[in-house]
């Protein structure tokens, strides 16, 4: 299921850390085994649990609705990239 949801990305590439269940899913033109993007990758997902505590513990402050948490992590992503939140017109 998960797969089935990277797919619809249509990556032209895929970083990974090399873990032997990945070369069965991913074809070996677009997969890439780095150390150095993963990192950057493993910072970005850092950020996420830094500005949203609904992704790293049940607090106070976590989604019992997989959609609203989703919103979240769009609306997050939106302002790291553009520094502006989106307000409906």
């Amino acid at each position: 299921m998960l797969w089935q949801q990277v797919q619809k990305w249509e990556s032209f590439w895929y970083v990974t850390d090399g873990y032997k269940v990945y070369a069965r899913l991913i074809q070996s033109a677009g997969h890439l085994v780095s150390k150095i993007y993963m990192t950057r990758v493993e910072n970005d997902f850092s950020q996420l649990r830094h500005y949203l505590a609904r992704l790293h513990r049940k607090t106070f402050c976590y989604c019992k609705s997989v959609e609203m948490l989703e919103f979240f992590v769009r609306l997050l992503l939106h302002y790291l990239k553009f520094k502006t939140i989106p307000l409906p017109a």
